[in-house]
């Protein structure tokens, strides 16, 4: 019989019962009485008042109920803790294995991809439009295609075409707008056997950038990858079945716009049955497999196969889609417009310097474009030789489980599959706490009683931990230090992360002392396990029945700690939590707790740089904590016990107290400052300035407003705050005010992300007068026989423009030229169209139908069209370069000129 199903007068009786005829038996069964009176039971009862092994007179052994050393046992479990975590450091390091055969014929060369990369970058910041992404780079690339044409094998032919595609279609991604472009760039290759192919894969990547940033990881390095591979395959002397397509896209950073006009357009298109997309989220380590799909497994049966260093996870895949990450990539398209199954990776390490000046070639290491090269190469080769390809719409059933093991190898199994051992370990679970809760009743009833009451110790102790976090970061926010750990995260970790488990600690160490009055030590870490055990058991049942892959987490959580527990339980009931107990216990937990850390790890490597350009409307230290106190709960679970098999709790208790109270008062005093000038780790805060002009014209067609301005954005919590000390003139004082008759408030949004940033300031400035002025004009305006009007307009301008709609009360706009004919609202209520062109476009006209079911003497309609000139001479103003000139080095000021005009009709 186990500890934990004896009745508690058995347990009174093995551990002190023999003792009740002595001398003690009187203050003993006083201190009983006593016991019931010090807390209510939280359960509903008295409290009980099982004798604590080791207490009272005459107590000189504790037999099996000896207490763990409080010092022995928090060393051990910390470092324990350190010691995986210094093994997942050391798995993440490990980029590539050694001594591969690098640059050896057939086999990628690094060094070759570095050339192409350093070539690309050299040309500067390459946004569509510009001279250096329509011309420089696109001619670069086609030079070297054409030396890998000249040095290929004859048995590929090499086919290229430069496509310039005009198109337009609407996405939901952030909040919902309409993406319009005209004569943009796309390189496309295709390699294929001598004989030609019915069937392709692509392989995607983008070169151009964002303003003011050299672009090497997002995306420069990709396509240089992508040159490399080409340049490999094509000299190789074995024979592909399928074609290989390489698209070199112009235009992602405008949301996506070249591999729509390719998808949609090109007559390679019809050939893809699968693609490989290569995108970043970071500069360099590994890239991460964070999408695949929809469904078609054996996609990731081919990642499997064929990737030499594979690191991928199913988790990132449900994050991603989930839309808590507020960015995108080609792979929407492919998978909305194309119909395409997929698999998207991406760089995600030190995403603090991703989309900025910082984003150079010089920070990417060889050794990850080796990794890199190596996957993508192999995953290309496996593809354009299987026979699945060619009928890939066969294998489109159900989704895969998959993620990878430290980056040494992939485990992958259909979902279908893994429901199954999911249900199978709920199963076993059940068993193990059905033969305690179906014992005979006298043995019955104590046991689930303290189960029960220690499940609701165990949730409060979790909530009141979280709500201990977040009052502390609700606190931070208000008194104007957040982000105080973005340049040092350890801080956070000192903050909240001791916090939580400070406040777990105490809550359970409140009911050890007043609840479990004289329970057993063994009996109570017996419970408190078989909690923990059922909790993470709820949390599988849950994720499986929503058909979340991810569930497989919990399934791990909960299968080794029960074989944990069926393998030490013999030796725990003899012999009490003595030393190789603890061994074999943190033992069987290595895996469960190794795979935690190798996520949180990711968790925090992607979402920490992410608050520090998540807008000024969500609270990052909100944020942080949650994420924080939620690790905190998940890898205290299985420790919980240590607490009620430890003498004492205090020393702990009060190392993590004053460990989270210094960390407290050094961040409320201002001692970390949350951004970084350093040239090895850069931490930069971004700001946006747009030196803007605005004229406002009422419904006749007279300026009714004009002025000008610098518009400034700060892209975090902190706003300016950090600023106005450099820069006195940019305070609270010039904060933009909006204009509540025009859409998006009247300011030059670039993407609608207006919801995501409502702090913003207007520093008066002299007008802007680019030399290629933005012209918009009403062609027409019809009335149509079914009550609507129809007006239509023609815009010429620079190669980013921004058309905003809003309609007035009683109208509404029931069609246009653009997207599918359906117009899609942004966040708001208003309509946001992005526009972007090449070089050489044609003037942009479209129509937009407003019905409208009242007259209005103001009009039907206001549109505003903002002008962003991101490339050239127009680019720049006088006081816009005196303005980032005051700025610290430790900022990322993004700026560029641009236009606002509205118009009512």
């Amino acid at each position: 019989m186990e500890w934990g199903s004896e009745p508690g007068a058995v347990r009174r009786h093995r551990i002190g019962g023999e003792r009740r005829d002595g001398p003690a038996a009187a203050p003993q069964l006083e201190r009983e009485a006593l016991a019931q009176k010090p807390l209510a039971d939280v359960c509903g009862g008295g409290a009980r008042t099982r004798k604590r092994s080791g207490e009272g007179s005459g107590s000189a052994s504790r037999g099996a109920g000896t207490g763990l050393s409080e010092a022995r046992a928090a060393l051990g479990l910390a470092l324990y803790l350190l010691a995986l975590r210094a093994l997942v450091h050391l798995s993440l390091q490990q980029l590539v294995v050694r001594g591969t055969a690098v640059g050896h014929r057939g086999e990628f060369d690094a060094r070759q991809a570095r050339d192409y990369l350093e070539h690309i970058t050299s040309i500067g910041p390459r946004t569509t439009g510009s001279p250096e992404n329509e011309i420089l780079t696109v001619r670069y690339l086609l030079e070297q295609i054409k030396l890998i044409e000249v040095q290929s094998n004859s048995l590929h032919r090499i086919s290229v075409d430069v496509q310039r595609p005009t198109g337009s279609f609407s996405i939901d991604f952030l909040g919902g707008f309409t993406s319009y472009y005209d004569n943009i760039t796309n390189v496309v290759v295709k390699l294929e056997p001598r004989d030609g192919a019915q069937h392709a894969v692509l392989a995607n990547c983008h070169f151009d950038s964002v303003a003011n940033s050299p672009g090497a990881s997002d995306d420069a390095v990709s396509c240089s990858v992508m040159l490399e591979v080409l340049r490999v395959l094509s000299t190789s002397s074995e024979a592909l079945h399928h074609a290989v397509i390489f698209l070199f896209n112009g235009a992602e950073e405008n949301v996506l716009q070249a591999s729509h006009g390719f998808i949609t357009q090109h007559p390679w298109a019809s050939l893809i049955r699968a693609f490989i997309n290569l995108e970043a989220a970071g500069v360099g380590g590994k890239e991460l497999v964070f999408q695949t799909g929809p469904e078609n497994p054996w996609l990731v049966q081919a990642y499997v196969s064929a990737a030499k260093h594979p690191f991928a996870s199913v988790v990132a895949q449900e994050v991603f889609q989930s839309g808590i990450i507020p960015s995108d990539t080609d792979f929407r398209i492919y998978r909305d417009f194309g119909n395409i199954p997929g698999i998207d990776l991406a760089f995600i390490e030190n995403g603090y310097i991703y989309h900025t000046k910082y984003d150079t070639a010089d920070r990417i290491l060889t050794d990850s474009i080796q990794r890199a090269g190596d996957n993508i190469l192999a995953v290309l080769k496996y593809l354009a030789t299987s026979d699945m390809l060619a009928s890939s719409s066969k294998y489109q059933h159900g989704n895969m489980v998959f993620f990878d093991v430290l980056g040494l190898f992939v485990i992958a199994y259909p979902s279908r599959v893994g429901s199954i051992i999911n249900y199978m370990v709920v199963m076993a679970v059940a068993l193990y706490l059905g033969k305690k809760f179906l014992q005979p009743q006298n043995k019955t009833a104590t046991y689930t009683k303290d189960f029960f009451c220690g499940l609701g110790i165990t949730l409060i102790s979790w909530f009141t931990s979280l709500v201990t976090v977040l009052i502390i970061a609700v606190f931070i926010s208000l008194i104007g230090q957040s982000l105080s750990w973005y340049n040092h995260f350890y801080i956070s970790v000192c903050l909240y992360g001791t916090a939580a488990v400070a406040k777990i600690i105490f809550i359970h160490t409140l009911a050890k002392r007043f609840h479990y009055v004289n329970a057993s030590d063994q009996y109570l870490g017996e419970v408190f396990f078989d909690v923990s055990l059922f909790v993470h058991c709820g949390f599988l049942t849950a994720l499986t029945y929503q058909g979340l892959c991810s569930a497989f987490i919990s399934a791990v959580w909960v299968a080794f700690p029960l074989l944990t527990k069926l393998c030490v339980h013999k030796d725990f009931k003899r012999h009490g939590a003595g030393g190789k107990f603890i061994a074999f216990y943190l033992l069987g937990m290595f895996i469960p707790y190794l795979y935690a850390l190798y996520l949180i790890w990711a968790v925090f490597e992607m979402f920490t740089p992410i608050l520090g350009r998540s807008g000024s409307e969500i609270p990052p230290d909100v944020v942080l904590a949650s994420i924080l106190a939620g690790c905190t709960m998940i890898l205290s679970s299985y420790f919980i016990n240590f607490i009620y098999l430890a003498k004492s709790t205090k020393r702990t208790m009060l190392t993590l107290t004053l460990v989270c109270t210094i960390a407290f008062l050094l961040v409320c005093s201002g001692t970390f400052f949350p951004y970084s000038s350093n040239p090895a780790s850069p931490k930069p805060k971004r700001v946006f300035l747009q030196h803007v002009t605005r004229t406002f014209h009422d419904l006749d067609g007279n300026v009714v407003k004009r002025d000008s301005g610098i518009w400034i954005n700060g892209f975090d919590y902190t706003g300016m705050s950090h600023i106005t000390p450099h820069i006195p003139e940019i305070n609270d004082t010039i904060r933009a005010h909006c204009e509540e008759n025009a859409p998006l408030c009247g300011f030059p949004w670039y993407l609608p992300v207006h919801f995501l940033i409502r702090k913003n300031w207007y520093l008066p400035a002299p007008e802007v007068s680019p030399k290629e002025p933005a012209h918009f004009r009403l062609v027409s305006k019809e009335q149509t026989p079914w009550d609507s009007v129809k007006l239509t307009f023609e815009a010429t301008g620079p190669s980013h423009m921004s058309f905003y709609v809003r309609t007035h009360k009683g109208s509404t706009l029931s069609q246009w030229s653009l997207g599918n004919g359906t117009p899609v609202t942004s966040k708001g209520g208003d309509y946001f169209v992005f526009y972007s062109h090449g070089l050489q476009a044609s003037a942009w006209q479209f129509w937009i139908e407003v019905q409208v079911l009242e007259e209005q003497s103001e009009g039907v309609v206001t549109v505003a069209i903002a002008a962003h000139y991101l490339s050239g001479e127009d680019k720049r103003s006088s006081q816009l370069d005196a303005l980032k000139e005051k700025f610290p080095d430790w900022t990322f000021p993004s700026a560029w000129v641009c236009t606002y005009n509205l118009f009512v009709f």
